[in-house]
């Protein structure tokens, strides 16, 4: 039996191997609402330029629209022999419109078509997690504001540092999330332009209006070359390129409160609803939904590397290799999207532990760099000898095994007389923050002015 897609070319069915691996109807059956969409455009303006009747424009949108609703009741039969989306709508309208059916396939090839639809729903995936990378951002902000002078350690090497406040910390991973929806704003800008009309490979000889269909489609062009038109997947690397930094970003504040949940830093409260118990040890409360995010991001990753691996080696134009492009986008930008609504919610939900992240800003010395500062300061040191000073007053603490504010000023005065009691006004940990008032500093002042900044754009962005 002949193959009925292929016409007179092929002799034979393919084989049941062949079928299987050529079949990409399982997965590319997502993108219905976007082929269909596609069509629509693509008939209106095949009509608008007496390409098919208007009469035939009617039928196959009206076609069009019975199917759509099939298969959003449930009711569409997607068979695998006919290989993938495009060809299974085509051949469902067959059966309803008949003949007419097959014009709507003139002056494009399933190459521009899959491009045009693939484009499509990443455009739509990144609009989603645009909108919600600022419903996250508006969180932490909100968080930053009303924690904007309680104290806790800033780290490096995870050792005790500085004293930094929580919402200094907060607005961190504002300014990380800031710049993931920057990225993915110019993804969205250079992928928005139509492949539709590129047909196979070398455009059409029909009298096409591709600015017709970019149009209709909320594209900003047409492309501009239809070699690149079929074979470009930059769009959907650049979307996954995009979506691993900010998965990274995620997972780093996913790091952090399953570190912070632990009954040995006891530094936040997380809700029940983002955590989980034991099954045999009734006491645990598990950061379970930071624990998944934080493995996500391995997945996301996997997949841009995936993507990247495929197109390398492709000359142009189109290859049946880019069928594997569209599983790794259909799986990574789904779970990015899961990942930022639960982190949201666990941050929106978080409550830090003040008493403890006051206490634990105090210890490990990390007031040491203000003691430095005051030397320079008020001394008149060069901070190269003060920083000498500072680590020998840390060194003789560590042997009396007391903080630097439990140093007796006879103490200090031993490693170095200059030093007077005024040093005490340094070394508590909410002087040292308020110290901090340099810009992008960790002083409260700064973190209120910091937060409300972003609350106010974001709010000015919904409106």
């Amino acid at each position: 039996m002949s193959n009925r897609m292929w016409g007179g070319r092929f002799a034979e069915g393919p084989d049941a191997i062949m079928e299987e691996i050529n079949a990409s109807i399982d997965f590319d059956q997502k993108l219905y609402k976007q082929d269909i969409t596609g069509s629509k455009a693509h008939v209106r303006m095949l009509a608008a330029n007496g390409i098919v009747s208007a009469q035939d424009a009617e039928t196959i949108e009206g076609g069009l629209d019975k199917i759509l609703a099939e298969i959003e009741a449930g009711e569409f039969k997607f068979s695998r022999a006919l290989e993938d989306i495009h060809m299974n709508i085509e051949a469902r309208l067959a059966e309803l419109i008949g003949p007419a059916a097959g014009r709507l396939h003139t002056a494009r090839s399933r190459n521009d078509q899959v491009a045009t639809d693939f484009r499509l729903w990443v455009r739509e995936s990144v609009d989603n997690l645009i909108v919600q990378l600022g419903e996250l951002m508006q969180v932490l902000s909100a968080k930053a504001e009303t924690h904007a002078a309680d104290v806790m350690p800033g780290f490096t090497h995870l050792q005790s540092a500085q004293p930094v406040t929580f919402g200094h910390h907060m607005l961190a991973y504002v300014e990380m999330f800031a710049r993931d929806r920057s990225r993915l704003k110019d993804a969205r800008a250079r992928m928005n332009e139509c492949p539709l009309g590129s047909a196979a490979l070398a455009g059409t000889s029909f009298p096409i209006d591709r600015e017709m269909t970019a149009k209709a489609l909320g594209f900003d062009r047409p492309m501009a070359n239809s070699l690149d038109g079929v074979s470009d997947r930059d769009f959907v690397l650049e979307a996954l390129s995009d979506a691993s930094i900010c998965a990274m970003h995620l997972s780093r504040l996913a790091e952090e409160i399953v570190i912070w949940c632990s009954a040995q830093f006891n530094f936040v409260k997380l809700s029940d609803k983002f955590s989980t118990g034991s099954s045999i040890m009734p006491q645990k409360k598990n950061p379970d939904a930071a624990e998944l995010i934080r493995a996500k991001t391995g997945r996301i990753y996997g997949a841009l590397n995936a993507l990247l691996v495929m197109m390398k080696g492709l000359p142009l134009t189109y290859s049946k290799d880019m069928q594997e492009d569209k599983e790794q986008a259909f799986d990574a930008l789904p779970n990015l999207s899961l990942a930022l609504a639960a982190m949201t919610g666990m941050v929106r939900d978080l409550e830090p532990n003040t008493k403890v992240l006051k206490k634990a800003a105090g210890c490990g010395y990390a007031t040491a760099t203000d003691l430095a500062d005051w030397c320079v300061r008020v001394l008149g040191m060069p901070f190269r000898d003060a920083h000498h000073v500072t680590g020998s007053l840390v060194k003789l603490a560590v042997e009396r095994n007391v903080e630097l504010h439990r140093l007796s000023l006879a103490d200090m005065q031993s490693v170095e007389p200059q030093i007077t009691v005024d040093v005490y006004n340094v070394l508590s940990v909410d002087k040292s923050v308020r110290s901090r008032v340099s810009y992008g500093g960790t002083s409260p002042v700064n973190v209120r002015k910091q937060s409300r900044r972003w609350l106010r754009q974001l709010e000015k962005e919904q409106a």
